[in-house]
């Protein structure tokens, strides 16, 4: 279903006039993004959709990298999962349309979900499967990218950073979107001792937990 609604670039007549709606052609997808192929097949590189319709782009970053990862990693299934969340894990996505939002998030967890079962059948983990839902479900968001929050709540749009520590262990921190892109929140490249600093700061900061263990 939400496949074949992503071949169409007009939803309705309706949604372009109030929000001016088109979908990106599979065509055009690949082209833009074969212009930073390098970054499209590093399993590591973040990718921000700020009107992310229910997909295009972020749908192909997905297959790109776990291709990436299918290729480097099948041999060894926790290999497998800890480079594949890492690859989901990257790619955030925000509309302003709330079935957008909820049509993308499933979209990429059928994917995912979809090649994982194939590559590993019976072996595979759903508590796995329960985690990268909830990653999903806090990258890929409800929101305005013009003023950084909610269409109805008004809450600031906050996204989670996720890396992996000790192979197994994932590390997440949450940020105000609207922090990490406006300059003036910002903190200077270097602290008062004269060392590298981090240029925002989390919310919040989670302790290290298992990556079977996220949801």
């Amino acid at each position: 279903m939400i496949e074949e609604v992503s071949t169409k670039q007009v939803k309705s007549k309706k949604r372009v006039t109030d929000h001016g709606e088109v979908f990106t052609n599979e065509r055009e997808v690949n082209a833009m993004l074969d212009l930073v192929k390098d970054e499209t097949e590093r399993i590591d590189s973040r990718f921000l959709e700020p009107a992310c319709g229910n997909g295009n782009f972020l749908a192909e970053v997905l297959r790109r990298k776990l291709a990436v990862v299918g290729g480097r990693y099948s041999k060894s299934q926790i290999e497998w999962e800890c480079y594949a969340l890492t690859a989901i894990a990257s790619i955030y996505g925000v509309d302003i349309l709330e079935d957008n939002a909820i049509e993308c998030r499933k979209r990429l967890f059928d994917i995912f979900s979809k090649l994982y079962l194939s590559t590993f059948n019976t072996n595979c983990k759903l508590e796995f499967l329960k985690g990268i839902r909830f990653i999903l479900e806090r990258n890929i968001l409800w929101g305005d990218a013009l003023d950084f929050t909610n269409p109805v709540t008004k809450k600031p749009i906050i996204f989670s950073e996720w890396s992996m520590v000790n192979s197994t262990m994932v590390k997440r921190r949450d940020y105000i979107f609207k922090f990490l892109v406006e300059k003036s929140h910002q903190f200077a490249l270097f602290n008062d001792e004269g060392t590298a600093a981090a240029i925002d700061e989390p919310i919040k900061d989670f302790p290290l937990i298992h990556y079977l263990k996220l949801d």
